[in-house]
């Protein structure tokens, strides 16, 4: 219950540091007038939505299941990643858009210096803030938190890059760089968007967990399992912070249900000692249905 308290204030504060950051960027475009600066203001812009969006898919995800959804809201949050994703994408068209007409009509930005420090002011908070996300997104399991914080680091990169162009355009001259900067960060932001889509249609797939969680959870079944025969079929998958088991238990057909019952409890005993936030379905089977392959009981 603590890393869920602790996963919505994080969500409610990335809100905040989003629109923070948002003003910063904001005035160092007002200053200098730098498409490639309001390039990387309007990026910020999508990561005041993105902080929105996860904030209600974490808080949704909360909710206990109940009869309309028996198995939890677990995957809201991998639809709030796709949802981040497709505005990572509209965002970035927005910036090619702008550097488009920005290549056409090319301007020396203005006031270079103020703008410079105010942007990496802002590039200092978004670093800081995506080491924070990412740590926590993996450690709560939340691919809401976890998706804010990488598209906070591309924004890192965005950014670095833009400062790092807009010196070599006060250096050189060449009014065209900010334009041609600007399209560098919206190709840069839709790779990131693809990316975060990606990741977040495996969860809806029902990707399988890690293979080391795997490999953890037959040893588990393994040594817990005395009694039985052996255990087939093992399934995994993943939804939020949830990990669903369930596989066969084949026992000796002269066994009771209830010894078979309590091999099946000293197995989801270890499971959840060795799984967190895990639901498992054993389904007991008579020695007839051994497949003789999966987990040999030790």
């Amino acid at each position: 219950m603590a890393i869920t308290n602790k996963t919505v204030t994080i969500a409610a504060t990335s809100l905040v540091v989003g629109l923070v950051v948002l003003g910063l960027k904001t005035l160092a475009w007002w200053l200098t007038g730098s498409v490639a600066l309001y390039s990387d203001a309007l990026e910020s812009i999508v990561n005041v939505v993105t902080a929105v969006v996860a904030l209600v898919a974490v808080r949704l995800a909360q909710r206990p299941a109940d009869a309309s959804l028996p198995y939890g809201y677990h995957k809201a949050e991998y639809f709030s990643a796709v949802i981040v994703g497709v505005m990572i994408i509209v965002a970035a068209i927005l910036i090619l858009r702008e550097a488009y007409f920005g290549f056409l009509s090319p301007e020396l930005p203005e006031a270079p210096l103020e703008g410079l420090a105010i942007s990496a002011g802002a590039t200092v908070i978004n670093v800081i803030w995506a080491q924070v996300l990412i740590r926590h997104g993996r450690k709560a399991r939340s691919p809401a938190i976890e998706a804010d914080g990488k598209h906070l680091l591309t924004d890192v990169v965005s950014t670095v890059g833009v400062l790092v162009g807009l010196v070599l355009v006060f250096l050189t001259g060449f009014a065209q760089l900010d334009a041609i900067l600007a399209a560098l960060v919206a190709v840069n932001i839709l790779w990131s968007g693809w990316g975060v889509i990606r990741d977040s249609v495996g969860g809806l797939m029902d990707v399988a967990v890690p293979p080391d969680t795997q490999k953890t959870i037959r040893e588990v079944i393994s040594v817990n399992a005395e009694g039985a025969l052996e255990a087939h079929d093992i399934r995994t998958r993943q939804a939020g912070k949830m990990t669903f088991i369930d596989f066969h238990l084949v026992v000796p057909g002269a066994m009771s249900v209830d010894a078979a019952h309590t091999i099946c409890d000293r197995i989801e005993a270890k499971l959840r000692d060795a799984v967190d936030d895990v639901q498992i379905t054993i389904h007991v089977e008579p020695e007839e249905k051994a497949k003789h392959a999966g987990i040999v009981v030790l």
